[in-house]
């Protein structure tokens, strides 16, 4: 890439990174991808539906045959929902209001001025922040979504205050990010989402059966620790090498920022700000407001906590920046705010506009079944293979972490695979908590590499904001490497627990009895 110093002799793997970026750049441009990928199901839908390519449903018993999009009833279909597919996009909505706070953020000059200050705090270490974001990223899932929208840009800000690679920073972030969907210090609404299919398993084999959302906290927490040091890891030691020194478009190094009394002025009222406003959301989680009205729970995935959660996000950010940048003079009236929230919705045009084809291309290979056809045939031929049952545990996790590459929704691969691998695992002995902890595991190591993964699409956009010559093959080829370490530490992880019977949470032992 243009804007990186020339690097040293590659290693073999080096040399193998460097490959699938040169492969992965001559993948058309991400739009005319998924024009290729939707005619390619419309095809192979056709073709599949004349061969008869079927399978049945473990959790409801019915035969899931392929649905003929190359048909007068499937293009019906896909003229008539086009506008509907676009706009029911969930990525689009939290996108686009969450970027609306951080664009305010931003420009208001609040982002840099703190992330300087956090820099010059640190005495000297990089590798302190830098493990500190890390952790942030991995802990962000708790936020949904909205992770994805919020900490690469930060990371990219992050890395290019301590005079790094701005691109290392929102590639470490988005990684974090997407790969920490079975690790957190909180009992989050994927633990609760993943817990109604696990149950209503479990229940197949014991009706009496009651479970918590946290029986795999303890696995959960403790691979924070694992995913942090793994990441940071990989960061510094592969991904920083192979970018090399960042230079801005122009060929200029990026300068350090002074900040003015002014500037320190306005960051202690955000601060301020800050305090007040995550102090009212409290005061309302207490008091039952934001809390689900018939569980009591703020973490449930219908508490409107976690359904108001982008809306929460882009005010924590437009609540400081606004107040940083009348403060400190940056933003002289109404006019500079509404400024900022415009530029920061323009700056997205190419995001809105690939997430029309996304969109698209989800919706036809959800209507042609072709994914949960071959999720049935995979866990048929996993059950049956006969191996012993640390083998199946680890073919079950990459089994879910191929799956995971061709259907997006967390919620429906548990909803199929579940009623397979929970009774099957309980038959044996096992705690429903083990199959559950393999399945997330599988559910999280591959998203970085997901293409078709709505926020891809976003880091590509946010890439060439830094590097215009950035393509496909350059995210592919440095996500690669965390998606190999995660997926290595955490088997091994997941083996030790096994092997040392370790519980996976409260109430949530290896054995059933």
């Amino acid at each position: 890439m243009n804007s990186q110093a020339a690097k040293p002799k590659k290693s073999l793997f080096g040399r193998f990174l460097s490959g699938v970026e040169t492969v992965g750049n001559k993948i058309p441009d991400p739009m005319l991808l998924f024009v290729y990928l939707s005619i390619g199901t419309i095809l192979l839908s056709f073709v599949l539906s004349l061969v008869g390519f079927s399978g049945v449903n473990p959790a409801t018993g019915e035969t899931v045959a392929v649905f003929n999009l190359f048909s007068k009833e499937g293009f019906l279909k896909m003229i008539t929902t086009a506008v509907g597919n676009f706009t029911g996009m969930s990525a689009l909505g939290m996108v686009l209001v969450c970027m609306l706070g951080v664009g305010v953020c931003d420009r208001s000059g609040l982002f840099s001025v703190g992330l300087h200050g956090m820099v010059n705090n640190s005495k000297g270490s990089d590798l302190k922040l830098i493990v500190i974001f890390t952790f942030a990223c991995i802990m962000a899932d708790a936020a949904g979504g909205t992770g994805f929208v919020v900490m690469p840009p930060l990371g990219a800000m992050v890395f290019m205050a301590m005079g790094r690679n701005p691109i290392a920073g929102m590639m470490c972030a988005y990684a974090s990010v997407s790969g920490a969907f079975a690790s957190n210090l909180l009992v989050t609404s994927m633990d609760v989402v993943n817990l109604s299919f696990t149950e209503a398993a479990a229940q197949l084999v014991d009706p009496s059966i009651a479970l918590s959302p946290a029986i795999n906290y303890y696995f959960s927490a403790f691979s924070v620790i694992t995913l942090t040091i793994v990441s940071v890891l990989i960061t510094t030691r592969i991904i920083e090498p192979r970018l090399g020194k960042y230079k801005s478009q122009d060929g200029l190094v990026h300068e350090a920022h002074e900040t003015t009394a002014e500037e320190k002025k306005g960051l202690r009222a955000a601060m301020l700000s800050v305090g007040i406003y995550v102090a009212a959301i409290v005061v309302l989680v207490i008091t039952g407001v934001l809390c689900d009205p018939e569980t009591g729970s703020a973490i449930a995935s219908k508490a409107p906590l976690m359904k108001s959660l982008p809306l929460l996000i882009a005010l924590l950010f437009f609540i400081p920046g606004t107040v940083f940048g009348i403060v400190s003079g940056n933003f002289k009236g109404f006019k500079d705010i509404a400024a900022a929230l415009s530029k920061s919705m323009a700056d997205m045009g190419s995001y809105i506009a690939l997430i029309f084809f996304i969109a698209q291309f989800l919706k036809y290979f959800e209507w042609s079944n072709i994914g949960i056809i071959l999720a049935i045939k995979g866990a048929d031929a996993l059950q049956t293979s006969g191996f012993p049952i640390w083998v199946v545990l680890v073919l079950f996790v990459i089994l879910c972490a191929f799956i995971n590459l061709i259907i997006g929704g967390a919620s429906t691969k548990w909803a199929i695979l579940s009623p397979v691998f929970v009774p099957m695992f309980m038959f044996l002995g096992y705690h429903p908590a083990l199959a559950q902890m393999a399945y997330r595991i599988g559910d999280s190591i591959t998203n970085p590499i997901c293409p078709t993964f709505a926020y891809f699409g976003m880091l590509l956009a946010l890439a060439k904001k830094y590097d215009k010559e950035a393509g496909v093959g350059t995210l592919m080829a440095n996500m690669l490497p965390y998606t190999i370490a995660f997926f290595c530490f955490m088997i091994v992880q997941l083996l030790i627990w096994f092997f040392l019977k370790i519980p996976f949470g409260p109430g949530a032992p290896l054995f059933l009895n």
